[in-house]
């Protein structure tokens, strides 16, 4: 249970606003916990499931903290506009930018529309953050090894179209690292193996029978969802790395000791 996981210092964030997108379910909801238990007021950011979105909303608010909960889709730039007006109105500042909503294996999207999400709205999301992040805050990238090494190590065909549109986005991202910098704001990219219990890796799974198996033999371990969300919570708060990366599980497989 991710509950029994508690990987940030009580009081870390006491009186610091976090937001996460995608953060109704999966790895954004855990780390949006994470973030609550550390005593921040969070934003909980969600697609098309309010009801759940507001249900983990109630069970943060028993933690002493407030939380918000916004409906936005990203590919909308009106609608991530709307989002962080809404951000600023309730808490005037925000402290921790989590981009953690990514997709595009989903079927019956139109051709680009990995591109669009993992990319374009990525930077979008970013830019439309940047007048409510303040000096000290932080914006953490969520991405895959498979595509953050997808330019040296191939990944299966299935994914490559995600894979390749992710690390676009994360390029994209890093561009932007010198003027998040004279801002004040830590940029740190974390990337990760394959996570069991996402949506990602069940639909490789079904296209790819097998395929999970596989990759926890080569690494020897791949982590669940609560243990990444848990690294993608320290990313929060822990000193940017010198490379703005921060690597989580097996790296041999791609060329990295």
């Amino acid at each position: 249970m991710s509950e029994t996981l508690t990987p940030l210092p009580q009081g870390a964030l006491s009186g610091k606003t976090a937001l996460v997108t995608g953060s109704s379910r999966g790895i954004g909801a855990d780390t949006v916990r994470y973030f609550a238990q550390a005593g921040a007021n969070v934003v909980i950011n969600y697609r098309n499931k309010a009801p759940r979105a507001e249900k983990l909303a109630a069970e943060l608010r028993e933690l002493g903290v407030e939380a918000l909960v916004v409906g936005a889709d990203l590919t909308d730039l009106e609608s991530v506009q709307a989002m962080f007006a809404e951000v600023e109105r309730a808490f005037g500042r925000l402290d921790v930018l989590v981009l953690n909503a990514s997709g595009g294996m989903e079927s019956g999207m139109a051709e680009d529309y990995a591109l669009t999400l993992n990319r374009d709205a990525q930077v979008n999301v970013l830019e439309t953050a940047l007048p409510v992040l303040g000096d000290g805050s932080r914006v953490v990238f969520v991405t895959s090894h498979q595509a953050h090494f997808i330019r040296t190590t191939p990944t299966m065909p299935e994914y490559e179209p995600v894979a390749l549109s992710k690390r676009a986005g994360e390029d994209a991202l890093r561009e932007r690292i010198p003027e998040l910098a004279e801002k004040g704001i830590g940029f740190v990219v974390v990337s990760g193996d394959m996570i069991e219990g996402t949506i990602t890796a069940t639909l490789l799974e079904r296209a790819n029978p097998g395929a999970i198996a596989a990759r926890r033999e080569d690494a020897g371990k791949l982590y669940n969802v609560a243990e990444f969300a848990a690294e993608v919570a320290r990313a929060a708060i822990d000193p940017v790395p010198a490379d703005n990366t921060r690597l989580v599980g097996d790296t041999e497989s791609f060329g990295q000791e």
